[in-house]
């Protein structure tokens, strides 16, 4: 890896590092370890709490003492997506990053950039005396792919500043001032394992759609990626309508937060139908390839045949789950009225799988809106379909959106120094994504807030890069907030 020429060195030197620590949320360990060596090294005062979460606090630069104090935040967890056909453990290997046309990549992983590089900032800052700030706390919270756990746990007085810039935004120019809440929704079928059939000659074919863009189903929910969940469902929905049709597995999707890219089932067809389900199969791949031919170039659809099982799924939840599975909403539901161009409600069809000992299906999805009370009816349209299905239906991991403030005085400071260093506006916006500033604001009231990073593509799944010029921008802009506030 060419890495060594790459700006900010300071920035992507610690991303590296990071890169080599398994984080994934839940498995946090290790990088809190590492943040508290890191700070006993350069004698820095740290406090770790209960569930993991550090704050590192760097004294004011000489002559700034007054001033403000200061938090810097991100998340030290990662959504650890890989592609089906790459040997990887997220408990173990380091992220393999490489660049491509001022893009940093990871091989047929996620990247990780999602929220290491806003760490990396982080440790950074506290590593270089030389830079001009008040007093400054850095946060690192825990667990925050999969419900914000780690921002919920933060307790009154672990932070002590006034102003907290949130470093997990993913579109340099733009500063956020607002996000969306979320909650997420679970649908469990409890199926019955029946014998196999054997009046008539069977065959079992694995039906695989892969290849899709996949993304964050906040960031990227408005664009219309293929949904490969919902595009099996498609598939075998046709089916039931023409052949007799038993299901052995099936599974897709795979993170809450994630568009899904990858979705299979085992199907088990009569002999006589084979070619026929193989045509329906050839002429839906057809229309759903065109349908997503701009969004999802990769897509793709296959049929293998596997070795045979003695039991399946009975009939009566195989049809149920499929009709729920191919009716069930994805995408945006509602768009402001107040932001143009804002995503203000969506929900996501995460994913499908299977608990054979305990003959369950669970189906995720999750539900975002700027709005509680359309959060909450977009989560209960949900439970609705699936109680029609006779599933059993819970809601978890509910957090707050975050209003916006047009009159923060940080993001006064902010759009001054963007346009001092790049002599054009910063674009001021709210967020479709959830962003732990919501949590924060409804424990810290008094908290001023914004929340920026870099330029990041295609968070939440292989596909995830990040622009190498805007992370120096971005750099730029942290500092010259730090020297000014």
């Amino acid at each position: 890896m060419t890495m060594n020429i790459l700006e900010p060195s300071s920035v992507f030197t610690f991303f590296f590092e990071i890169c080599k620590i398994p984080r994934e949320s839940g498995n946090e360990a290790g990088i809190t370890r590492y943040l508290e060596q890191f700070a006993i090294k350069r004698g820095l005062e740290y406090n770790t709490d209960a569930i993991g979460n550090v704050v590192i606090r760097k004294p004011a630069s000489p002559g700034r003492e007054n001033r403000p104090g200061v938090i810097l935040q991100s998340h030290t967890d990662m959504v650890c997506e890989k592609n089906e056909d790459t040997v990887f453990d997220f408990a173990k290997d380091p992220i393999q990053c490489y660049q491509e046309e001022g893009w940093l990549k990871a091989k047929g992983t996620t990247l990780g950039a999602d929220d290491g590089i806003g760490v990396a900032a982080q440790l950074a800052v506290l590593d270089d005396n030389s830079l001009e700030h008040g007093p400054l706390e850095c946060l690192f919270t825990v667990e925050e792919e999969t419900g914000l756990d780690g921002a919920r746990a933060v307790a009154p007085g672990f932070m002590k500043g006034s102003i907290l810039l949130n470093l997990d935004s993913e579109d340099e120019g733009e500063v956020f001032i607002g996000c969306a809440g979320g909650i997420d929704t679970s649908a469990y079928f409890t199926y019955k394992e029946v014998p196999v059939c054997k009046k008539e000659k069977t065959v079992f074919l694995r039906v695989s759609i892969s290849g899709g863009t996949g993304g964050h189903s906040g960031d990227e929910i408005h664009k219309d990626l293929c949904n490969a969940v919902q595009t099996l469902a498609r598939f075998l929905w046709n089916v039931q309508q023409e052949f007799s049709l038993d299901i052995s597995h099936i599974s897709g999707g795979n993170k809450r937060n994630a568009i899904a890219r990858e979705a299979s089932a085992v199907c088990i067809v009569n002999k006589k139908d084979e070619q026929a389900f193989k045509e329906l199969f050839k002429k839906l791949s057809a229309e759903w390839e065109k349908e997503h031919q701009l969004t999802d170039p990769e897509l793709t659809g296959e049929i293998l045949e596997v070795p045979e099982t003695n039991t399946c799924i009975d009939k009566e939840t195989v049809a149920k789950l499929t009709a729920a599975l191919y009716s069930c909403p994805h995408g945006v539901l509602a768009m402001s009225k107040e932001i143009p161009g804002l995503v203000e409600t969506s929900t996501n069809l995460a994913s499908v799988k299977m608990d054979t000992k305990q003959h369950v299906i669970r189906i995720g999805t999750s539900q975002r809106s700027a709005l509680n009370s359309a959060r909450k009816n977009a989560a209960f349209r949900i439970e609705s379909l699936f109680r029609l299905a006779d599933a059993k239906v819970t809601h978890e991991g509910e957090y707050p959106g975050w209003a916006p403030n047009p009159d923060s005085p940080i993001l006064k400071i902010s759009e001054k120094a963007y346009q001092k260093l790049f002599h054009t506006p910063v674009q001021v916006k709210a967020i479709h994504a959830g962003l732990e500033c919501g949590i924060f604001l409804d424990a810290f009231p008094h908290l001023d807030m914004i929340s920026f990073g870099p330029t990041i593509k295609g968070a939440h799944s292989p596909a995830e890069r990040l622009d190498i010029a805007s992370t120096q921008k971005f750099w730029d802009f942290l500092l010259e907030i730090l020297k000014t506030v």
